[in-house]
């Protein structure tokens, strides 16, 4: 049988990746090209697959928490939010208001880390070199913090089931305030350097453009979703660690573009900022973890916890069988599921494109594989 059959003499099959630096990690996409265009794609995912969720079956449910801070390690401390609050649905006990409020302050700075490593990447791959530079200078001031609260820089093990790993350090309030009264100019000196610049608008407007419909159908969710003019954030759609308590904004987009999602993720750093400076104003006194046993045997019993971390729904489906392993352990990662809408988004683009979009979706391969 002749080849071309099989392979129109105008189509390319080209490999971008594992090793591709604008993959943001281990990530193969096979392009399939007519010149420049992208007619469609292949994710080929794996390469860095540790098996933490089986891991999770065959550890107590205490072993395994410092484990999904490994997943996504730009955003750990929302992972381990995520997880501490299924366990805690499933012994049905509830973190003391000191803790619930300390972990909202550092699961926001975790939040604004996450979105500055992702601009200074993302710049970075469209060709800008001083964003990286800019925004590394202020994500080292949360990693800072966050090595005078535990000791570790990225993948923080703040949290314990119940509550608290540590208490708050003397000084703790007063440098989280220095850094919101720090960060809020900064955000607008990123935005003078690439809002209303024309080769980032040329690069973004009009790119990787994706509905609010063909969200929902790839299931989708995070700073994407917003983007598409979604109004969805678990934070106020099912509040936990008491986020029904603060005053912030949903930021949305119009178009769904890669334009809109870096707006969106720039107003999320603001309404960060402006819930840490909430929280930090309210920190109760008193105990910093609840009554949990010192061995942890939940009733039979299974739970959904789902978290907003920085990418997106972030879930744990937790089955006990009353002893003190989890019978099974999934975790719904928002990199992976969003990762599905890839294809999507590239089709009719040109091969620049795909590393606009694939930098704007904000993956973390360590969460994708697990």
């Amino acid at each position: 049988m002749p080849e071309s059959t099989f392979l129109d003499s105008t189509e390319l099959v080209l490999n971008m990746g594992p090793q591709h630096p604008s993959t943001h990690g281990v990530l193969r996409v096979i392009l399939k090209l007519d010149g420049e265009k992208v007619n469609g794609t292949e994710c080929v995912i794996g390469y860095l697959h540790r098996g933490v969720e089986k891991i999770g079956e065959n550890r107590t449910y205490q072993q395994f928490a410092p484990y999904v801070d490994r997943m996504d390690y730009v955003a750990a401390v929302s992972n381990g939010l995520g997880y501490c609050l299924a366990v805690e649905k499933l012994l049905n006990i509830e973190a003391p208001p000191r803790a619930q409020v300390t972990r909202v302050i550092l699961t926001e700075l975790n939040r604004i880390a996450s979105h500055l490593l992702w601009l200074g990447t993302h710049a970075l791959d469209i060709g800008a070199i001083t964003p990286v530079f800019y925004c590394f200078r202020e994500r080292e001031e949360i990693l800072k913090i966050y090595e005078n609260y535990c000791g570790a820089r990225l993948t923080t093990h703040a949290f314990r089931i119940g509550g608290l790993q540590y208490e708050l350090y003397d000084g703790f309030e007063e440098q989280t305030k220095a850094f919101c009264d720090m960060f809020l100019p900064k955000v607008d000196e990123y935005e003078e350097l690439l809002t209303n610049n024309r080769i980032w608008v040329g690069r973004l407007k009009g790119v990787g453009i994706l509905t609010g419909e063909e969200c929902k159908e790839y299931g989708v969710t995070g700073p994407v979703l917003r983007a598409a003019g979604v109004k969805w954030d678990l934070r106020k759609a099912q509040p936990y660690s008491g986020y029904e308590q603060y005053d912030f904004e949903i930021p949305t987009g119009e178009n769904g573009d890669t334009y809109d999602r870096y707006m969106v993720r720039m107003q999320e750093m603001r309404q960060s900022v402006r819930i840490i400076r909430q929280a930090v104003d309210k920190i109760p006194s008193g105990p910093i973890m609840g009554k949990v046993p010192k061995v942890i045997k939940p009733p039979v019993g299974e739970v959904y916890v789902s978290i907003e971390a920085p990418k997106g729904e972030l879930g744990y489906f937790v089955v006990s069988d009353n002893s003190t392993q989890p019978y099974r352990l999934r975790v719904r990662p928002p990199s992976f599921i969003n990762l599905q809408a890839l294809d999507r988004m590239v089709r009719g683009g040109l091969v620049a494109d795909v590393v606009a979009i694939v930098g704007t979706l904000d993956i973390v391969l360590g969460e994708v594989d697990r």
